[in-house]
């Protein structure tokens, strides 16, 4: 499954091993004995003793480069369109990758959808190749990490038609171990294809919160051994596949009501909690042999009373991470650009505490000359010591060399297409999503739909924007995998706050029915979103609810004679709770997270582990 050939280009020659080594003579000296194309357990391991003869090779300014991963604008590394161009002097002071590589002698870039990253896999591949021509060009260049967000459910940077997964809790519903492991297997074998070597998966955090605004259903679940399973199996998938995993966020970003990416969050639990619940996870990614960590911008004053974000603690990193822990993998920051690690000190602070705190790697600073300056100058001015930096190199090209970026920096542009989204890919992906879809309601056996009996189905409901290359909206994708199985479905989107005219023409279309389907996201108390579904079933017609994002919708709906829940809006499990809709699959999957009532949120509903089936 694992791709050695060498690229091809439009723009240049097929290179051989030969001639980039010969172009890089440094290389040589840093592969690793092997090919890297085990488990993490098995992988190569670096040669310590050429890595260091490597990094006293590198001027100060190439190894504070090395530190940063940074975001920029384009399909392409040396010919992007002019509007990237344009963003890309503004923000970085760049044209292209290329430059920026160039430039700053970064030592990984982040691909996002809305930087015009990821069109396709065979652009993807191409941007990837000629990033790493851009570095490995430069005197002692050395081959980039190419990262991205590619958790899969809701977040997922590389859209159709690469194999889209349901999200980490759905698999949590599965409570599968092999599927886990099958997910990181197949997605990191399509990322690698395109270039991509650095995913920041699996989240790792233990979700005890229902009112988490950033995590939910990230999250594995909020049973931290059932969590620690699942990350661990993501991981060895991945890593198996040459694609370091990064399992985030440390020290555990699951008990918060504030977004980190507008907010400061404070996290209350005591060490005790700390160790029984956030920890487990971590410990577990650990003893699989996880390439990076992320840290989380969240204040946890009993692991660290300063208030400081755990990103710049000291305690936290080395005290905690590296010490108790004993993890001497690559620590890298979330991103930088983030309301949660800004709100404290400045954008020159940032890197160089961060450093200080025993990070390794500096995620999509705000401005890049602000924070690659301000660690030149911290150097530079005795705050921080070389040294400093060449431990985090290190462990920087550890990483790169155990993933086999020495050898194989390349990928072949003509097969990507052969690697990428294929029918075996995809039929697993189906087969996973199947095994997640959970029934929480079932009032006399209304599920399965019969064919016969409610032939004519409205789907009507939230259609929030899709994730990253889904086709959407979900009421368009239910209906028509509905009708695929032999309903007559329409859909009719009423929205996440269905105006009174919206519910209205929702009541009178049910009445053309034999049953309706409704579409539930994040329902609250007030929201909207109840009184349609209450008027839905005030008119006979039988209800069908499936809630698209948190399982959690069904306390606040106890009127629905059946209720789902997919854990995600993403076509893949969309279509798999069409499938038991329709009855060709039985439910299968369990609460990962327990459901409290909406009327005494201290009393359990639905408690982990609930799920019915037929």
């Amino acid at each position: 499954m694992h791709d050695t050939t060498r690229p091809s280009t439009p723009s240049s020659p097929r290179p051989s091993r030969r001639g980039v080594l010969a172009a890089t003579a440094t290389l040589t000296a840093a592969l690793a004995v092997g090919t890297g194309t085990g488990t993490a357990e098995a992988a190569a391991r670096p040669d310590e003793r050429r890595l260091r003869a490597l990094v006293s090779r590198m001027t100060l300014e190439e190894k504070v480069g090395q530190l940063f991963v940074m975001r920029v604008y384009g399909h392409s590394a040396t010919d992007p369109d002019q509007a990237d161009i344009d963003a890309n002097l503004q923000e970085i002071g760049v044209r292209t990758a290329a430059e920026l590589v160039a430039k700053y002698r970064v030592g990984g870039i982040i691909y996002f959808t809305w930087a015009h990253n990821t069109r396709d896999p065979q652009q993807i591949a191409a941007l990837s190749n000629g990033i790493q021509r851009a570095s490995l060009q430069q005197p002692r260049g050395l081959p980039v990490l190419v990262a991205t967000d590619q958790e899969h459910g809701i977040v997922c940077r590389v859209g159709k038609p690469a194999t889209l997964f349901p999200g980490a809790m759905a698999l949590g519903a599965s409570g599968s171990v092999p599927d886990a492991r099958a997910l990181g297997r197949i997605s990191g074998t399509e990322l690698r294809a395109m270039g991509i070597n650095q995913d920041y998966s699996p989240d790792a955090d233990v979700n005890v919160n229902p009112a988490n605004p950033v995590i939910g259903v990230r999250s594995f679940g909020a049973d931290p051994d059932a969590v620690a399973r699942l990350v661990a199996a993501e991981v060895r998938g991945y890593q198996g596949a040459r694609v370091a995993a990064t399992a985030k966020h440390f020290p555990g970003h699951g008990d918060t009501a504030v977004d980190s990416h507008y907010g400061f969050p404070v996290i209350t639990h005591t060490r005790e909690v700390w160790e029984k619940l956030d920890a487990v996870p971590f410990r577990a990614a650990i003893r699989a042999g996880i390439d990076s960590i992320m840290t989380a911008h969240i204040q946890f004053p009993a692991l660290d009373d300063s208030g400081d974000p755990a990103t710049l603690s000291h305690p936290i990193l080395t005290g905690i991470l590296r010490g108790e822990l004993g993890y001497d993998g690559v620590v890298i920051t979330d991103s930088l650009g983030m309301q949660g690690v800004r709100t404290k000190y400045g954008d020159d602070r940032v890197p160089v505490l961060a450093l200080k705190a025993g990070v390794d790697q500096l995620l999509n600073p705000p401005d890049l000359d602000v924070a690659w300056h301000a660690v030149l100058d911290a150097v530079r001015g005795g705050e921080l010591t070389e040294a400093r930096l060449d431990e985090s190199i290190l462990r920087i090209l550890r990483m790169k060399a155990r993933r086999g970026l020495f050898e194989d920096p390349y990928v072949s542009e003509r097969q990507v297409a052969h690697r990428v989204g294929t029918p075996g890919h995809l039929a697993e992906a189906d087969r996973i999503a199947e095994r997640t879809t959970t029934l929480l309601v079932n009032e006399a056996r209304l599920l399965p739909l019969s064919r016969r009996s409610h032939r004519t189905l409205l789907v009507v409901g939230a259609d929030p924007a899709s994730p990253s290359g889904t086709t959407g909206p979900p009421t368009g994708v239910l209906a028509a995998a509905l009708t695929e199985l032999g309903f007559k479905a329409t859909a009719l989107s009423t929205g996440t706050a269905p105006s009174a005219a919206a519910i209205d023409r929702a009541v009178a279309a049910a009445g053309d029915v034999d049953a309706v389907v409704v579409a539930t996201y994040n329902v609250t108390a007030g929201s909207a979103q109840r009184t349609l579904v209450e008027r839905l079933t005030a008119t006979g017609r039988p209800v069908v609810a499936l809630a698209v994002r948190n399982p959690y919708d069904v306390a606040q709906l106890p009127s629905v004679p059946a209720y789902l829940a997919s854990y995600s809006w993403t076509d893949v499990e969309l279509r798999a709770a069409a499938r038991v809709i329709a009855g060709r699959v039985r439910p299968r999957g369990k609460l990962p997270v327990p459901v409290q009532r909406a009327d005494d949120p201290s009393r359990v509903l639905y408690p982990i582990g609930y799920g019915l089936s037929y």
